[in-house]
C-alpha cells in the first residue's frame, strides 16, 4: 500500500486538432495523501479538469498510470468508484422539487437508505432549507446540494472542480466552511481551484501545475517556507525603528507599518523593551499562497510554457 488516495505517474493527455497536437497534461506526477483538503491549483487551462476527468474514467490518458486507493484506474475503477464522490459539472436537479425531494430521488436510484439524505443535508448546512424548491436556491445553495448528492454514498474521496466559480462572497464562505468540515471529518478532498486566497484557508497540502506540468507539491506550510519577518507596531514607531536599527536589525516601512527582517520575535521584543519602547503588536509575516503561486506560474510562462 502506498498510503496515497490519488497517485499518478507520468500522466499525459494529448489532443489532436486541425491546428496540430496539443498537450493538455504533460508527465504529471500527482500524490494526494489520505485525509484533509488537498489543493489542486493552476491557472485556467492548465490541465486541472482534464486530469480529474482522466481519474474518473471520463477521458482516456495518452500515457502514464493512475491509482485511486492503490487500485489502478481506469481498469479497476468499478472496484473503487463507490468510495469516490465528484462534482465536476453542474448536476441536473429538478427545479420544481425541493432539495430534499431531489436527494430522495437520487438516493433511491442508487440504493442507499433515506437516512443518508438527512445526514448529507446536515453536513452541507441545508437542513433548514431542504424543503424549499430548488429553483429558489442561491448559487451557493445549489452547489452545496450538489456536494450533498455526492455524500449520499459516504465517499472517502471527494473531488471538487472549481466549486466556488460564480459565487458571491457569502456563497464562497458557505462552500469553504463545508469543505473544511469535510476535511476535518476524515474525508479526503481534492479541491481544484484558481482562487488562492480561499484555498489557503482550507488546504493542508497542495499541488500546483502550469501548462499541464507539475510546478510544486507538498504541505502548504512547507511550500510557503518559514516566517522571516515581522510587522511591529509601537506607540513611537520612529523610536522603535531607531532602536532596532542600532541593534543590527534590518527594518523598512511598508504601508505606514514597520517591518523587521527577523525570524526571532523574542529578540525584537527584548531589544525594544531594553530601549523602553513597548509593543502594541508583533505580527509574523510570511508569503501567501497567491504570491507563491503567481511567482511559480509566471516563471513557468517566461520559461517557455505552452499556452
Amino acid at each position: 500500500m502506498s498510503g496515497l488516495v490519488i497517485e499518478t505517474d507520468g500522466l499525459r493527455k494529448e489532443f489532436r486538432s486541425r491546428t496540430g497536437l496539443r498537450v493538455a497534461v504533460d508527465d504529471l506526477d500527482l500524490a494526494v495523501p489520505a485525509g484533509g483538503v488537498h489543493g489542486f491549483l493552476g491557472p485556467n487551462g492548465s490541465g486541472k479538469t482534464t486530469t480529474i476527468r482522466m481519474l474518473l474514467g471520463l477521458a482516456r490518458a495518452t500515457a502514464g498510470t493512475m491509482r485511486l486507493f492503490d487500485e489502478p484506474v481506469p481498469a479497476r475503477l468499478p472496484a473503487v468508484i463507490d468510495r469516490v464522490g465528484a462534482v465536476v459539472e453542474s448536476p441536473k436537479f429538478s427545479p420544481h422539487f425541493s432539495g430534499r425531494q431531489n436527494l430522495l430521488l437520487l438516493s433511491r436510484s442508487i440504493g442507499v437508505p433515506d437516512t443518508r439524505v438527512d445526514a448529507s443535508l446536515e453536513t452541507v448546512g441545508l437542513s433548514g432549507r431542504d424543503r424549499d424548491r430548488y429553483r429558489g436556491y442561491s448559487l451557493g445553495m445549489k452547489q452545496r446540494l450538489a456536494i450533498a448528492a455526492t455524500l449520499l454514498k459516504e465517499p472517502r474521496l471527494l473531488i471538487l472542480d472549481e466549486p466556488t466559480n460564480g459565487l458571491d462572497p457569502a456563497g464562497i464562505r458557505e462552500i469553504r466552511e463545508t469543505i473544511r468540515g469535510l476535511g476535518e471529518s476524515g474525508v479526503t478532498v481534492l479541491l481544484s481551484s484558481h482562487i488562492l486566497a480561499e484555498v489557503q484557508q482550507v488546504c493542508s497540502s497542495a499541488t500546483i501545475i502550469g501548462n499541464g506540468r507539475l510546478l510544486a507539491s507538498g504541505r502548504v506550510d512547507d511550500l510557503l517556507g518559514a516566517t522571516t519577518s515581522h510587522r511591529v507596531s509601537a506607540d513611537d514607531a520612529a523610536a522603535a525603528r531607531t532602536a532596532l536599527d542600532r541593534a543590527g536589525f534590518t527594518t523598512s516601512l511598508d504601508g505606514g507599518g514597520l517591518v523587521v527582517e527577523s525570524d526571532e520575535p523574542a529578540a525584537i521584543t527584548r531589544t525594544l523593551a531594553e530601549a523602553g519602547i513597548w509593543l502594541t503588536s508583533l505580527t509574523p509575516l510570511r508569503p501567501d499562497l497567491e504570491s507563491f503561486f503567481l511567482s511559480l506560474t509566471s516563471a513557468d510562462t517566461l520559461g517557455g510554457g505552452r499556452a
